[in-house]
């Protein structure tokens, strides 16, 4: 495949973006039809407390097997810095992370994990799956 076609519609990567973007580019993935998984983590993961404004810090994993389309890593750097002034509540937010991986990858199956700091005493662990059940068409 081309180097052109493999990069075409990146508008992140290798451009000087230094602002958080709600925007999840990817790419083809050269190995369709095989099963493999794809682990992206960050310890640096942060959003605010809707109720207090406070600072929550989170490690996210994310895994996911992919079909036809594979994430671009710095796209997805910029999309979790967009959370960082957001006033959300952990549940919400690891959901949401994982609904927007769905819709810009279609992937075979894909999991986040959000694992946040103690705060007022607790840890907050949620983790969100997806597994497609229908054949794409």
């Amino acid at each position: 495949m081309e180097q052109e076609k493999l990069t075409e519609g990146l508008t992140l990567l290798g451009r000087g973006a230094t602002e958080p973007a709600r925007r999840l580019e990817t790419f083809p993935n050269r190995h369709p039809g095989r099963e493999y998984w794809v682990t992206l983590e960050t310890d640096e993961f942060t959003c605010v407390c809707p109720m207090t404004g406070q600072p929550d810090f989170a490690t996210i994993t994310i895994r996911y097997m992919p079909d036809q389309r594979v994430v671009e890593s710095k796209s997805l750097k910029l999309y979790l810095w967009s959370f960082r002034n957001e006033g959300v509540f952990h549940e919400h937010v690891t959901n949401t992370i994982l609904d927007d991986l769905v819709e810009a990858l279609d992937p075979l199956r894909c999991e986040v994990v959000g694992e946040f700091s103690v705060r007022g005493g607790i840890a907050i662990t949620v983790e969100a799956s997806y597994e497609r059940t229908e054949p794409q068409s």
